[in-house]
């Protein structure tokens, strides 16, 4: 039960309450806050399938990831083997998170394969594997059309008829389902690539919004205040639902930008800024994204702000007075710079 003081909300007046029947109720609210999930902020990196595989490497990342409390690792799930099932037993034996990221349309999907079923079950399959390894959630990405498509309201339509269908695999599995959608869907809908953030939140339980200050313009302003540049996705993502979001949210954060060079304390002030706003603003944890899966800079963050005690628990998102309005690019244009 969630917000609200049940015993205080009992009858003063009724004197016969007797003191066995308080003892159970004490009982079953310490029960019940036992197994309600933490309010602890998620912490989380994306690992690729090459890395995921290369032994000593993987085996690098990971001893280092845990020494700084990173608890969920984004797996990449693209051929299942004995090989991955074994890495995958080791995030699992270590009582971490295992997510398994399936990417859906790369690069954006056409009509042909969005509106087929067969596609759809060709992607379950790997689904079914990553549950059989042990997922404790599955994660969508490139759930949209292409940039270059026509816009239109139906292609969100389009979009959530294979969201729909995934959820419904997984609800019976009580296996949540995530998807990655891209920065521009916390401003609204997008007409281009088919993600309309309030049409898919019933069927979702973790929105994963790619917030990443390098994707937008003007590049300078965004490169020099990452913290702002979030900040104001995630309320305006807030904002569509009038501050009773319908399910969690996990933005990836990105640990560079490809458009300037950084030195290391640049870097480590870039990062820190992307996870501080979304602490800020709420958000349940974030994921962290390099493609080469490089965390060094992202362990230093972490590891120097533990000592300093910095590490926040999760709060509700909140309504918040919208900055400047970003120069966001809803158009096929956008596409180069992802």
């Amino acid at each position: 039960m969630r917000g609200g003081n049940w015993i205080a909300s009992l009858d003063p007046c009724y004197h016969e309450f007797n003191m066995n029947k308080y003892i159970l109720l004490t009982l079953v609210v310490a029960l019940s806050s036992s197994q309600l999930i933490s309010t602890e902020l998620t912490r989380a990196i994306y690992i690729s399938e090459p890395m995921l595989l290369t032994k000593p490497r993987f085996e690098q990342i990971f001893n280092e990831a845990r020494q700084v409390k990173i608890d969920t690792f984004i797996v990449d799930m693209n051929r299942p083997s004995e090989a991955y099932a074994s890495q995958i037993r080791k995030i699992k034996d270590a009582k971490l998170r295992y997510v398994a990221r399936v990417v859906m349309f790369p690069g954006g999907g056409n009509a042909e394969q969005i509106h087929s079923k067969n596609y759809w079950e060709n992607k379950y399959r790997l689904v079914e594997s990553a549950i059989a390894y042990g997922a404790d959630e599955i994660q969508l990405d490139y759930i949209r059309y292409a940039s270059k498509n026509r816009p239109s309201h139906q292609n969100a339509m389009d979009v959530h008829e294979v969201i729909k269908w995934f959820k419904a695999k997984l609800a019976p599995q009580n296996i949540p389902l995530q998807i990655d959608v891209f920065g521009i869907a916390a401003k609204g809908e997008s007409l281009y690539i088919g993600q309309d953030l309030r049409l898919f939140a019933e069927s979702v339980d973790v929105m994963c919004p790619m917030t990443y200050p390098s994707h937008f313009e003007p590049f300078l302003p965004h490169f020099k205040a990452p913290y702002k540049a979030m900040k104001e996705l995630l309320t305006d993502l807030n904002r569509q639902f009038n501050s009773q979001l319908p399910f969690r949210v996990n933005p990836y954060i990105e640990m560079y930008n490809y458009h300037y060079t950084m030195n290391d304390a640049q870097r480590q002030d870039y990062i820190r800024a992307q996870i501080q706003a979304a602490q800020d603003t709420g958000a349940d944890g974030w994921y962290a994204w390099s493609p080469g899966n490089n965390y060094k800079t992202l362990f230093q963050v972490l590891k120097a702000d533990d000592a300093k005690g910095t590490r926040r628990e999760a709060m509700p998102l909140r309504k918040a007075k919208s900055e400047t309005p970003l120069s966001l690019l809803d158009t096929p244009l956008w596409s180069k710079y992802l």
